[in-house]
């Protein structure tokens, strides 16, 4: 998608609900993978223009605007229309705050498939089949248009279901990739969750987009590139070297600024080189200890060979 069409789309975030199934804890500032669920939902919508946050302010990680339903707890629809208001934009992506495997690539499929498409509305569709309209891209005009007649019909929004909105609407839908609709209704969905971001093949990407969120950076990580730098520097010059480099790197790119990741991998490179530099001088004295040693053991033993000789001349010549 390009930046043009990310720019043209603004999301806005359901966190409120009661949480029953959760015994009323507060569910968007649960953490998995010590982000907040709210957090990481925020993250996979991090290419809106402007983000609404319908629910209960709180810190966040990102800057984003608050606003909430009326009556407070009056459910998705109430929620949707009092997000919608406060949006400009002519697409809407409408997501739960408990989404923790969310991530900008769903968010660009469903954005990709409304935009090649003629419908109202694009909405990704889990592994049983079932749609997700919290979870999903819409025009803004037909959300306007559907909610004030479904207000009208019903003399309010409060209490509402969702697919009365969804069934009046034309929508495509997205096959869902593996785990990226899965929400987290339960204390037990809460405990699987934070185990999966822990399995080998999540855990590093997982912990740099946690890093990133933390100290509010920005920024694509190329982490193979990274990695190999460590390893560079921890066989050429020492274990300690690998992590001291990788945060030098990082200081050098912020100083340079412009293109962040241009920078880092600029540096990045010139570090490799310099620790292959390193390696090979290390080679090079190696090999010339060892050839050292080996004329040493060769002057030795010709030595060696020479005292034998002359007592072995001298004992003959006795005889």
């Amino acid at each position: 998608m390009t930046a043009d069409a990310e720019a043209d789309y603004d999301a806005i975030v359901l966190a409120g609900g009661g949480a029953r199934r959760l015994g009323g804890a507060d569910k968007p500032g649960v953490t998995v993978g010590g982000r907040t669920l709210l957090d990481r939902v925020l993250t996979a919508s991090r290419g809106a223009h402007r983000t609404i946050v319908v629910g209960v302010r709180r810190p966040t990680a990102r800057p984003v605007t608050w606003t909430r339903e009326t009556p407070p707890g009056g459910g998705p629809l109430a929620a949707l229309r009092a997000g919608l208001r406060r949006c400009g934009a002519p697409v809407v992506v409408v997501l739960s705050a408990d989404l923790p495997f969310l991530d900008d690539v769903a968010v660009h499929r469903l954005l990709d498939a409304l935009h090649s498409g003629g419908q109202e509305g694009a909405l990704l569709v889990d592994a049983d089949g079932r749609d997700q309209p919290l979870v999903a891209a819409y025009r803004t005009e037909p959300l306007h248009r559907e909610l004030a007649l479904i207000a009208a019909e019903h003399g309010g929004l409060s209490g509402l279901p969702l697919r009365l909105l969804t069934g009046e609407l034309d929508l495509c839908r997205v096959a869902a990739e593996p785990l990226t609709a899965y929400d987290c209704d339960t204390w037990e969905d809460i405990v699987t969750a934070r185990a999966r971001i822990r399995e080998h093949g999540n855990v590093l990407d997982e912990w740099i987009t946690s890093v990133k969120d933390e100290l509010g950076i920005d920024l694509e990580v190329d982490t193979d590139l990274l990695l190999d730098l460590a390893r560079d520097a921890a066989h050429g010059v020492a274990r300690p070297a690998a992590p001291l480099t990788t945060f030098l790197v990082g200081y050098a790119a912020a100083r340079a600024g412009g293109d962040g990741a241009r920078a880092v991998a600029e540096a990045a490179r010139r570090a490799s080189a310099l620790a292959e530099r390193w390696a090979a001088e290390a080679a090079d004295a190696g090999n010339a200890e060892a050839g050292n040693a080996d004329a040493g053991r060769d002057g030795a033993d010709e030595r060696e060979d020479g005292r034998n000789g002359s007592a072995r001349s001298d004992e003959a010549g006795s005889r």
